[in-house]
C-alpha cells in the first residue's frame, strides 16, 4: 500500500519543497509515497477565482468559503477514500509522535492548508476535518505545517530510513526526549566523551542512555514526564 498525500493549498508551488530532497525525496522517486498539490482556486466560480469573503458578524481579515473548500475536498477525496481529512490549524490538537505513527500506518492523508483568518466552520463539520496544530504559534498559512506533518510521517514509512532501529530511540518514542549523542574526536575543547560510552559494556550504555533521557525529559518537558507518571498509575 502506497502512502498518498493530497494537499489542498493556495500555493501549490510550495510543494514538495523540502520533501523533494534527502530521505523523503529519494523515497518519492522510488515510489514509496506520492504527493499531489491541488490549487484551491481551481474550484472558485468567479473570474477572479475568489476563495474567501468577509467574516459573518464583522471583524478583521477574511474567511475561506465553505462551498469552495467543499468542492476542493470532494474532488481530492471522493466517496470511498479512506484517507483522513486534516486541516492544519493553530486551534487543532497538538501533533504527537503517536498520531504520526498512526498516519504512517495508513493509506495517506488529505491535508487542507488554511489561510487568512480561518476556514468556515460549516465545511470543517460537514467534511469531518481533523484539526491538527504543530505548536502554539501562528504561521502565515498551513503550508509549512503540512510540510512538517508530512516529513514526520514519511520518514516512518517502510524503507525510508536506512536504519530502522534509529527511529526507535528518538525523542518522543517511549514518551522520553532523546539521550545526548557523542562521536569523534575523543576530546573536544577539554571535554571528553562520557567514559561509559567507550566502555564496550552495552548494558551499562543502555542504562546510561535511559537515565540521561529521563533527566532531560524531566528538566525540559515536565509535561511529558508527568504524562508518563500518570500512565503508570
Amino acid at each position: 500500500m502506497m502512502f498518498r498525500a493530497t494537499v489542498l493549498t493556495l500555493y501549490p508551488e510550495m510543494f514538495p519543497g523540502a520533501l523533494g530532497v534527502s530521505l523523503a525525496g529519494r523515497a518519492m522517486e522510488r515510489g514509496d509515497w506520492a504527493l499531489e498539490a491541488v490549487q484551491i482556486r481551481d474550484f472558485a466560480t468567479d473570474k477572479h477565482r475568489t476563495v474567501d469573503d468577509s467574516p459573518a458578524g464583522g471583524g478583521a481579515g477574511m474567511v475561506m468559503r465553505a462551498d469552495i473548500i467543499a468542492r476542493a475536498i470532494d474532488h481530492a477525496s471522493p466517496d470511498g477514500d479512506q484517507r483522513p481529512r486534516i486541516l492544519m490549524s493553530p486551534r487543532g490538537k497538538p501533533l504527537t509522535q503517536e498520531r504520526v505513527r498512526e498516519l504512517a500506518a495508513g493509506p495517506g492523508a488529505v491535508i487542507l492548508c488554511g489561510r487568512f483568518e480561518g476556514v468556515d466552520q460549516r465545511v470543517i463539520d460537514a467534511r469531518e476535518l481533523e484539526e491538527i496544530s504543530i505548536g502554539d504559534f501562528i504561521l502565515s498559512g498551513g503550508e509549512p505545517a503540512a510540510l512538517v506533518l508530512l516529513d514526520a510521517v514519511v520518514r516512518l514509512l517502510p524503507g525510508v530510513m536506512g536504519n530502522e532501529v534509529s527511529g526507535e530511540e528518538e525523542s518522543f518514542e517511549g514518551g522520553l526526549l532523546e539521550h545526548p549523542h557523542y562521536t569523534r574526536p575523543q576530546a573536544f575543547e577539554g571535554h571528553a566523551i562520557p567514559e561509559v560510552l567507550t566502555s564496550g559494556n552495552h548494558g551499562k550504555i543502555a542504562k546510561w542512555r535511559r537515565s540521561e533521557a529521563e533527566k532531560l525529559t524531566q528538566a525540559r518537558r515536565p509535561d511529558l514526564w508527568a504524562g508518563r507518571v500518570e500512565k503508570k498509575r
